[in-house]
């Protein structure tokens, strides 16, 4: 598999520290985006942890004999994570009590791509000039707009935007969504912290992801997020297939 990569996290405009981390591990085909939450230093470190665990858990599997399943390999890495930030929190640093992290990660293994996801940080599929979202949210909003209470066309009756209902670290165990996909050349897939996806449409992602290649697309996805206020820490990865 050949994969044309490019990465960039961002501070934003409001916030003083960046507690998003990012992986961009081209020998394991392993692309990660992690937006972490948390009082004082927390967010910064559960997210790092667990872009760290994740990457330490594929490389181990990856190299182990016998047969391999790349959803059990995620969802070991997302166990581990979990794991690994609630235990620092909860026994060794207690300071840092309730931090926890979004994570969504891209594993290309075999011929297929494996897009896993807690939280609300995002992948997209852009194809055929086209922009679909290839996650679901983890979050209060999407939970109401499910279940028909509120109405995603009309923004005035959206509160706690950014309610999260499921991470990792923030208990011991957690439940990841895989979504399986072939890998076709000519694909792109877009990963990305609710700091692009809170402050512009998918819409005007999917218009960036046209007129633009590459570094471009990340570059110009930032900029158009600080454009519209800066709010949060930004992340964004690029995959294309080739």
């Amino acid at each position: 598999m050949i994969f044309d990569v490019w990465g960039q996290t961002d501070v934003g405009l409001r916030r003083e520290n960046n507690q998003d981390s990012i992986l961009v591990d081209k020998n394991l085909s392993l692309f990660i985006v992690a937006d972490g939450m948390g009082g004082h230093r927390g967010g910064e470190v559960a997210s790092a942890m667990a872009v760290e665990a994740t990457q330490e858990v594929v490389e181990e599997q990856v190299e182990a004999t016998g047969p391999h399943s790349a959803r059990e390999i995620l969802k070991k890495a997302y166990r581990e994570a979990s794991k690994r930030i609630y235990q620092k929190s909860s026994r060794d640093n207690p300071e840092l009590a309730g931090m926890g992290t979004t994570m969504v990660a891209a594993f290309g293994f075999g011929n297929k791509f494996y897009i896993a996801n807690v939280g609300d940080s995002r992948a997209y599929l852009f194809k055929d000039k086209n922009l679909w979202q290839v996650t679901e949210d983890h979050s209060l909003v999407n939970d109401q707009i499910r279940a028909g209470i509120l109405d995603p066309n009309n923004p005035d009756s959206i509160v706690a935007k950014n309610v999260i209902t499921r991470s990792v670290g923030f208990e011991e165990e957690v439940e990841v969504d895989i979504v399986e996909r072939d890998l076709v050349p000519g694909e792109l897939y877009l990963l990305c912290s609710d700091g692009l996806s809170g402050l512009i449409s998918n819409e005007k992602i999917a218009e960036i992801c046209r007129k633009y290649q590459g570094q471009q697309i990340v570059n110009k996805c930032i900029e158009e997020a600080k454009k519209a206020g800066g709010d949060d820490n930004i992340s964004v990865i690029t995959v294309k297939v080739c």
